[in-house]
């Protein structure tokens, strides 16, 4: 139960950028929490060896949120899926606290050779790629469609297949410059 109201806090610092009652109430409201406590209890079914249970609430949080996440998978409070449909997240990766998914992400590994880590608060893009055993630093930022294949460091920006980091200065300039109709 304690993890689960660390969950709706850090979900609310997260997703509304607030923890006072009323944000955290709103975060009760979010699919997010819904899958971080389907994500709670298949942790505690199998921590207690309830067979079949762990399956169960996988299945539906499969069926009801368009999610597949591992069961050895470690996430941390308040991870924040924004939009659920089409994300993975498998093998032994490691989410931190407060990493938010755009949608449609993979979070794992193709060859076997180990799985990522994600640090605390950490942007993932939508359709975004993190594979293999990478670690993504603290506050970093992964572009729509980027495809990590190699560390990431922290604070830092990256985008493209593969990708590779661009300067914040100039993520920054790119957020703020409107496109041009020409």
């Amino acid at each position: 139960m304690l993890r689960l109201i660390e969950d709706a806090i850090e979900l609310s610092r997260a997703a509304m950028g607030a923890t006072d009652k009323r944000s955290v109430a709103r975060s009760l409201l979010l699919d997010s929490f819904a899958v971080l406590a389907l994500t709670r209890m298949r942790e505690a079914a199998r921590r207690y060896h309830v067979i079949g249970l762990n399956r169960m609430l996988r299945l539906t949080q499969t069926a009801l949120y368009g999610i597949e996440i591992g069961k050895e998978v470690e996430m941390g409070p308040g991870v924040y899926f924004v939009h659920t449909v089409g994300t993975v997240v498998g093998g032994t990766a490691r989410i931190g606290a407060r990493v938010r998914f755009m949608g449609n992400n993979t979070i794992g590994t193709a060859k076997d050779n180990g799985c990522p880590v994600l640090e605390e608060d950490v942007v993932v893009g939508c359709g975004a790629r993190v594979l293999g055993p990478v670690r993504v630093g603290a506050r970093a930022t992964i572009g729509a469609n980027a495809v990590v294949l190699n560390d990431v460091p922290p604070d830092s920006v990256v985008v493209g297949s593969p990708a590779r980091p661009i300067p914040r200065e100039r993520a920054k300039h790119a957020e703020a410059t409107p496109a041009s109709d020409s």
